[in-house]
């Protein structure tokens, strides 16, 4: 199929396709005759596996040190994380981004305790610094 086409069963657009063809996640595909990209059922699993992972807050780059194992995701019935357990797995990579959204969450909540204190203040208090 083309690139609409599969970029509409893979529910994305046809930049998304050539965004991850670019980055690394999809191998570059098939040509037809007239130079345009051809898509199988495959390449439409694989960036479902990837519209996931995105979703649930890993990053292109997260997913493009693991690429080797995104097709184990896609297939029926998918591979789970924890059956291979390893640091060629993508638990080392889920890990290392939870604790990167958790840092974040901290800063975000330090952050807001001191804009509300501030407010409580009538703007009078500026907040330290740290």
């Amino acid at each position: 199929m083309r690139i609409g086409d599969a970029a509409a069963a893979a529910g994305t657009t046809p930049r998304a396709l050539r965004f991850y063809e670019q980055r690394g996640l999809l191998h570059p595909p098939a040509r037809s005759a007239s130079g345009q990209r051809e898509y199988g059922p495959a390449e439409v699993a694989r960036v479902r596996v990837i519209r996931r992972l995105l979703a649930v807050g890993l990053t292109v780059d997260d997913l493009a040190s693991r690429v080797h194992r995104l097709d184990l995701l896609g297939q029926d019935p998918p591979v789970r994380c924890s059956d291979s357990p390893g640091p060629d797995t993508l638990a080392p990579v889920v890990h290392a981004r939870l604790a990167t959204l958790d840092a974040e969450i901290a800063r975000l909540t330090t952050l807001r305790a001191k804009l509300a204190h501030h407010i409580a203040t009538g703007g009078t208090e500026v907040p330290a610094e740290g």
